[in-house]
């Protein structure tokens, strides 16, 4: 069988069991915690293998959707990027990607990934999807059940039934998050962690999906159909997938169908769920501690430290977890990962701005980060990436001086276009349309001072914009 399958990839979740690092406008999938490369990079590269896999799918959202485009572009990889113009949890999310591939394919046989998880045996996974292939080929919805490696409950598990060919199995049923006992029955019975990556024909997926609930399947197929193209971007129509209701596609379809079925894997499985899991994943001293950034450790054992810039020192310490970012530090117990739930949940309410954003802010241009700032007064870093440029613009209530530290900028105030070299500055005055680019090869760095009665963000009237940003 020649047949081929089309990836898509679920990356529009904002997930905060990871913060500080992990954050609303920069999530996890989205940060490199592992090396070089993301978790949503090597989810890519996991199945960019052409012999057996399509042009993959992505589905994420409007925040993200440059983000996306920068990292497939590091890989020199090119996907299909559909946007969700609101979350509806993984139901509508599978749904939209199957309508999409059957638009691309009728009979497109789809294998939806999570963009956050770890696979440390690529060739075991990529096997695991080769024998997956045949049974979702015979119309099963296939599931990768990861053989378990230690009783835990912090997943989902699958019992499996009768054999459908090969390894395949049938579901005899799935099981929520068991205690700690539960747990270690389940394993002795030979149940399979529930890794929540699928397998199936689109069609088989959408028909099972009507017997449930065809009013959602019916609003998810209409805003695929009455998608526009934005940018290169397939947007959904806002109004059609808003009638779909929000719910898992596990409580959608995989409990409730009769063509579930369960690939078991063993390929060094992790949902990265927690930073006792990042810690798991992680190499370590000969007293159990690892680090990411500048750490050093006295008589602790057990420790986890990711840091920015700041140089963390432990010491008489066991079991913690320590992340210092730029702007917030979490001390934590190893373990308790629903204990940093709660307290991100308090920080929401305390300290939204912590949970949203980081000092550094991601822009489809390059970045900006704020250095120093007063009541009248704001420094900040900004990079600008070679044959790029922000928008074309004006403030009411401040001016900016801008210092070239690398690089060249062409730079438009008004009637002036001026190239500014390293070393020189502009001034810009209030109320001035100005416009900043990078015509150059290399990045360009330069420091912003602004003054003024009001340095927000939204004191920005754009009048021309390459991302169309209102």
């Amino acid at each position: 069988m020649g047949e081929q399958i089309i990836p898509l990839i679920m990356c529009g979740g904002a997930g905060t069991r990871l913060w500080p690092a992990s954050r609303e406008v920069r999530p996890k999938q989205f940060l490199p915690l592992f090396g070089p490369r993301s978790t949503f990079q090597d989810t890519l590269l996991r199945v960019s293998d052409a012999t057996l896999f399509e042009r993959p799918i992505v589905i994420t959202n409007t925040a993200y959707r440059f983000m996306v485009l920068e990292q497939l572009a590091e890989l020199g990889l090119e996907a299909d990027v559909l946007l969700e113009p609101m979350r509806r949890d993984s139901g509508p999310a599978i749904a939209a990607g199957a309508a999409f591939a059957q638009i691309r394919d009728d009979g497109a046989i789809v294998l939806a990934l999570a963009a956050d998880h770890v696979v440390g045996d690529t060739g075991a996974f990529v096997a695991a999807c080769r024998q997956g292939l045949v049974a979702a080929d015979a119309g099963r919805i296939v599931t990768f059940g990861v053989k378990p490696e230690r009783a835990a409950t912090e997943y989902g598990y699958i019992c499996p039934g009768e054999v459908v060919s090969g390894e395949v199995r049938g579901v005899a049923k799935f099981v929520e998050k068991p205690d700690p006992s539960t747990a270690a029955e389940y394993i002795k019975a030979g149940y399979l962690w529930n890794s929540g990556n699928f397998m199936f024909r689109g069609s088989v997926l959408l028909d099972e999906y009507r017997k449930v609930d065809a009013e959602s399947v019916q609003a998810v197929t209409d805003s695929v159909t009455k998608a526009g193209r934005d940018l290169g971007f397939v947007t959904l129509d806002a109004s059609a997938f808003g009638s779909a209701k929000a719910i898992s596609i596990d409580y959608a379809v995989m409990e409730k169908t009769s063509r579930a079925a369960v690939i078991p894997v063993s390929c060094g499985w992790s949902d990265v769920g927690s930073w006792h899991a990042v810690w798991e994943l992680l190499d370590k001293d000969q007293l159990g501690n690892a680090a990411q950034g500048a750490a050093v450790f006295e008589d602790s054992r057990n420790c986890n430290v990711s840091t920015d810039k700041a140089l963390v020192a432990l010491e008489g310490v066991d079991d913690l977890v320590v992340v210092a970012t730029q702007d917030a530090v979490l001390v934590s117990r190893q373990k308790d990962a629903n204990g940093l739930k709660r307290l991100v949940a308090k920080l929401k309410t305390i300290a939204p701005e912590v949970t949203e954003d980081h000092i550094k802010v991601h822009r489809p241009w390059g970045s900006y980060q704020s250095v120093d700032n007063g009541e009248r007064h704001q420094v900040k870093r900004i990079v600008v990436k070679p044959g790029s440029r922000l928008s074309l613009q004006k403030h009411h209530h401040r001016s900016e001086h801008w210092i070239v530290v690398r690089g060249a900028a062409r730079v438009t105030v008004d009637q002036l276009v001026k190239i500014v070299h390293e070393n020189e500055s502009i001034y810009i005055p209030i109320g001035a349309v100005h416009r900043l680019e990078n015509p150059g090869k290399i990045l360009l760095e330069l420091i912003e001072v602004q003054t003024g009665s009001y340095l927000g963000e939204d004191d920005i009237i754009r009048i021309e914009d390459d991302y169309q940003r209102s």
